[in-house]
């Protein structure tokens, strides 16, 4: 069983490397693109991180060695950004893109759905994790809180930002409101998946 767990998530980390690279390369042939831009969006980097913990956690499976508690943590970490991800695109961003116009629907399919939903019935059934201490909860916020903090910068000094209601021009008021969503929403949903930690499912 522990063999499937990693076999699957070894599968999910290298359809994350191959979704951003089509992406990248479908966007680079048909439009001059920023590297800095691209890599900006909190959907290439979240999905960055799954694709980490995914292949770090298959690494040690495969060595057949304990987990260190730092892929737990990242796994953790990893499933709260990616289901955020996955909830806000098809939320608030239905059909938005990427890269200006240039969209590659199978990348963006595995990158806003398949691997969020992925990344949840894998820490929900997966049960090759430890209980993770509700005193180190602030570790889900270390990412977004960083990530935000970027943008906003950006945004009020060279003006771009990857998703609209980031953007200065509809209000600061507003765009402190949906931070402030944002902040509270992936503190309540890190603190579901570190209660999902104590559940014992598929045991390897």
């Amino acid at each position: 069983m522990k063999q499937l767990f990693g076999l699957l998530r070894l599968a999910a980390g290298l359809a994350i490397l191959a979704a951003i690279a089509g992406q990248f390369a479908y966007s680079a042939e048909r439009t001059t693109i920023n590297p800095f831009n691209f890599f900006g969006y909190f959907t290439i980097q979240s999905n960055i991180i799954t694709m980490v913990a995914f292949l770090a956690s298959a690494y040690f499976i495969f060595r057949r060695t304990r987990q260190p508690s730092w892929v737990i943590y990242l796994r953790a970490v990893a499933t709260t950004i990616i289901v955020i991800v996955g909830i806000v695109y098809n939320t608030l961003l239905a059909g938005a893109s990427l890269a200006g116009s240039f969209d590659l629907r199978w990348s963006s399919n595995i990158l806003h759905i398949i691997i969020p939903i992925y990344a949840l019935v894998d820490w929900v059934f997966f049960a090759d994790r430890t209980k993770l201490p509700y005193n180190r909860l602030w570790v889900v916020l270390i990412y977004p809180v960083v990530w935000l903090v970027v943008i906003l910068i950006r945004g009020a000094t060279d003006g771009w930002v990857p998703y609209p209601f980031l953007n200065p021009a509809t209000g600061y008021a507003s765009v402190a409101a949906y931070c402030v969503a944002i902040s509270v929403f992936t503190v309540l949903f890190g603190l579901a998946v570190f209660a999902l930690s104590r559940v014992r499912i598929l045991k390897p």
